[in-house]
């Protein structure tokens, strides 16, 4: 094409509007295992003086799949904190590549003196015929054509499907906000399982579950707007529970593909002080029942807990989903608040005993102090945890996470987002938690934000840190590239461990670690864009050497 460039990108690496991509680790001849999607780039720089549109022809062979989407700038106020290591793509704030959008009837833009990128995916099934693709990717503008060629083999073994609990937070009430319909409407259930369906296919196997609004990102005196699965009805004798609504939650779910359920959290978040906002049926009249005015250890909730907890656990197991449920009591408690996290605890234990109970946390006393068995970790604060660990270890980020970890912020290269595969597999972890699958609030949920002007809840939090996937039109998620590399991610995660199967483990850890790389750990592993990918090459290539 006349005063088009084009280069090809890998997925792990941002094509930036101002600056010429590396192409570093890009390869033309592409591995997966059937079930996988393989995804890489086509960056296009015009010098043309006016903006031009472009068209997108493919061809694959037959049980393989092209899908092709423009790569969109979004706005990032707020890029990074002041905190930071020098393994950041962009420090400044700008316009930075995320976004993912199906080609419209217009074609894709070529924007005057920009280099801009094309997302593709090669997806594959598990019915796909191993064996090597061809694809073609046409790009046309106007008579002129440009064609590109990617070999794509598949080889003769099946994806695993992930085999540990892996949650990003769901927030119903932010698509009832942002959508501006009320929340348990069929028209909101039909969104909510849109976005648990897109979910579950990136690799997100759990659902945080709300029997109660999610006390969570939540003003201390705030409020955030009723999402509660469970109906509750005061009376003379106590309560009454009603679970038809969260019934028709499971179903959907378990329609969708969810392997576990995550239940709410029992008690306010930062130290379990007071309750979540629950609300019953009072007289005739829905109110709320408790709150911040109520102590997480007050006589009067903790005999609602009782009786709650008693009727719940009998519907979960009725339902045959009791041991695919994980209970919260607080989140982020710090070491100061460990006196009043384990009172809120013990008034819930007993009737979960047997039970999964995770919280995320940094401090290791609640572990060493038998506060909590099954710790959800701090990917900065987890060497203490890994030297006097666990029986079940988990990992998690957010915002918090800024230095030299993994992490999935839009001013982060996609490698450093990757590398948390082989990291999980690495360590063995038995979990991986994030705070924001679909956060559209500002921090401490005082309003609701627009997520395609801002994607840093309102200052507060580095951009991307507080969702995965925007919303679309008529209810539709809409991807991001740090989705596609939470999802190559959990890939690797599960192929490392398909080729620790066929062989052992010594030899998947020679893949990830050697003389060149040195030590792989939570906060040290190659900066190297192509590192990840390269990684999974290996990987790829011992699979394939073992199957002969």
């Amino acid at each position: 094409m006349e005063a088009m460039t084009l280069k090809m990108v890998s997925s792990l690496e941002k094509v930036l509007p101002a600056k010429e991509p590396s192409g570093e680790g890009f390869s033309p001849k592409l591995t997966a295992l059937k079930g996988e999607t393989v995804s890489f780039q086509i960056a296009y720089y015009w010098d043309g003086e006016r903006k031009q549109r472009g068209e997108v022809k493919t061809e694959i062979g037959e049980g393989a799949s092209v899908r092709v989407r423009s790569v969109g700038l979004v706005p990032c106020a707020y890029p990074c904190h002041q905190k930071r290591d020098d393994d950041y793509m962009v420090t400044e704030p700008g316009l930075y590549p995320d976004l993912l959008s199906d080609i419209s009837e217009f074609g894709f833009p070529i924007i005057s003196g920009q280099w801009r990128s094309l997302w593709i995916d090669l997806e594959t099934t598990k019915d796909t015929k191993p064996g090597v693709y061809t694809a073609k990717i046409s790009l046309i503008k106007g008579q002129e054509q440009e064609d590109i060629q990617v070999e794509l083999e598949v080889l003769p073994a099946e994806a695993l499907e992930l085999d540990i609990p892996r949650t990003e937070w769901f927030h119903c009430d932010c698509l009832a906000n942002y959508y501006d319909v009320d929340v348990f409407s069929e028209e909101h259930w039909r969104i909510v399982e849109n976005f648990i369906r897109l979910a579950v296919k990136r690799g997100c196997n759990m659902i945080l579950t709300p029997i109660f609004t999610p006390p969570l990102d939540t003003a201390e005196g705030g409020e955030r707007r009723t999402v509660q699965l469970v109906d509750i009805k005061v009376t003379d004798a106590g309560y009454e529970f009603g679970y038809e609504k969260f019934e028709r939650w499971i179903a959907m779910c378990l329609r969708c593909g969810v392997k576990y359920f995550e239940i709410s959290h029992l008690f306010s978040q930062w130290g379990a002080k007071a309750t979540p906002k629950i609300v019953g049926n009072v007289d005739g009249e829905e109110k709320i029942i408790f709150f911040w005015d109520t102590k997480a250890t007050s006589e009067e909730y903790a005999g609602f807990m009782k009786q709650f907890l008693d009727s719940f656990t009998k519907e979960i197991e009725k339902l045959n989903v009791g041991k695919q449920c994980y209970f919260h009591v607080s989140d982020e408690p710090t070491l100061e608040q460990l006196e009043s996290y384990s009172a809120a605890k013990n008034l819930v234990k007993e009737q979960l005993k047997g039970y999964h109970m995770i919280d995320a946390l940094s401090s290791h006393e609640f572990f060493k102090q038998g506060v909590i068995d099954e710790p959800v970790c701090a990917s900065d604060h987890i060497e203490p945890f890994l030297k006097d660990r666990p029986e079940r270890l988990w990992t998690y980020y957010c915002t918090g996470q800024c230095v030299d970890v993994s992490n999935r912020f839009i001013a982060q290269q996609g490698s450093r987002t990757r590398v948390i595969g082989a990291q999980l597999y690495k360590y063995e972890i038995d979990g991986f938690l994030q705070w924001g699958y679909n956060f559209y609030n500002s921090e401490y949920s005082l309003y609701p934000i627009d997520p395609y002007q801002c994607t840093d809840a309102d200052g507060a939090f580095p951009s991307g840190d507080p969702f995965l996937v925007y919303p679309g039109k008529d209810g539709q998620p809409v991807e991001s590239i740090r989705n596609m590399l939470m999802d190559e991610a959990m890939a690797d995660l599960m192929a490392m461990k398909y080729l620790e199967k066929l062989t052992n483990r010594e030899t998947v850890m020679k893949c990830m670690e050697n003389e060149e790389t040195g030590e792989v750990t939570f906060k040290q592993y190659p900066r190297a864009i192509s590192y990840p990918s390269s990684v999974r090459e290996k990987v790829n290539a011992a699979i394939k050497a073992a199957l002969k």
